[in-house]
């Protein structure tokens, strides 16, 4: 049994296996530029984030019904089941779907028929956080909010994902001003390729209570400080970290200096399918890569849930860190 986790970084669209992709594709009839799984798991092997997001969004069309929203979500918390995930914080990019002529309703309700029997299926809570494509415009970003409007029972929050150099938080304040009037909670990728001034940004134009990577507050000790003195989280993803070249190799990931620091760090998979690694992996990965101990690997399943959008469910929130501190580590 897995160490139990909340997982708060997870794009549903980045969970597509080569094997579901080209079952999804001979369903709908769409021809993939690829002679078989083995060569689309070779194009897996790109070289940053621009040759990722290529991939990534060319393979979305494979996404057209529900049933296909509903399959590729269940495949994924099948997967986190496994891997001891107890809460899922899902994010889902609209726009990409939209543009592609697949309305809110198919991507939604799709989802929400795996998500909404998610507790009772794999043993897992789980909460839908709606990204913003940063680099389409902020014009989008509102009209995708409106046109969300319906759905909003089903979706607690918002985000901000995709290439982020040159496209920095400020771009968004207008939307992220609309959805705090909604209620919506907000979270935004930062700090990731683009620099410590966009976590600050995030934090204090957007309002965001979480922050998605923002491994590069290392550079700004005042930031780090205000960021242990608020307590914001910070949804770590180190395969992902080492994929994408913002760390060159595992062990020089800054994960333990964070830790040391006082932050509040999250581990989690980002786009498992595309990354060599779904949450779990993660954990193990920076296990052996950084000498993790028990304690540190405890303490990161914590932080899971303390971050997680359990607000309005403390009694949950509870007895998942009751399981934190109930687990007993193998040899």
């Amino acid at each position: 049994m897995s160490l139990p986790k909340a997982e708060l970084h997870l794009h549903i669209e980045g969970t597509l296996e080569p094997e579901l992709a080209f079952a999804l594709a001979a369903r709908n009839g769409v021809a993939l530029p690829y002679a078989d799984t083995d060569e689309l798991r070779k194009a897996y092997l790109f070289d940053d984030l621009q040759s990722f997001l290529n991939l990534y969004y060319e393979l979305m069309a494979v996404l057209r019904t529900e049933q296909d929203f509903e399959d590729l979500a269940n495949a994924y918390l099948a997967r986190a089941a496994a891997q001891g995930v107890r809460h899922a914080e899902i994010f889902f990019d609209p726009q990409a779907h939209l543009a592609r002529g697949v309305g809110m309703g198919t991507v939604v309700d799709g989802l929400w028929r795996a998500l909404g029997e998610s507790e009772a299926v794999h043993g897992i809570s789980t909460q839908l956080i709606m990204c913003f494509l940063r680099d389409e415009s902020a014009a989008s970003a509102m009209e995708t909010l409106e046109v969300a409007r319906p759905y909003l029972d089903r979706i607690v929050g918002i985000g901000l994902d995709s290439a982020e150099v040159g496209h920095p938080p400020v771009k968004f304040r207008e939307v992220y001003e609309a959805a705090a009037g909604l209620g919506l909670r907000r979270v935004a990728h930062a700090g990731e390729e683009g620099p410590p001034e966009y976590i600050t940004e995030a934090l204090d134009i957007l309002g965001v209570e979480r922050i998605d990577h923002g491994l590069r507050c290392m550079e700004d000790p005042e930031l780090v400080a205000r960021l242990v003195r608020e307590r914001v989280p910070l949804t770590l993803c180190p395969l992902s970290n080492v994929r994408l070249r913002a760390v060159d190799v595992l062990a020089e990931h800054p994960l333990p200096a964070m830790l040391d620091a006082g932050l509040l760090c999250t581990v989690n998979s980002d786009d498992p399918a595309y990354f060599g690694g779904y949450v779990e992996d993660n954990f193990g990965a920076v296990r052996e890569a950084l000498g993790l101990g028990e304690g540190r690997l405890r303490e990161l399943a914590r932080n899971s849930f303390l971050a997680s959008f359990l607000d309005g469910d403390e009694e949950r929130r509870a007895r998942y860190l009751a399981e934190v501190e109930a687990y007993e580590f193998g040899g």
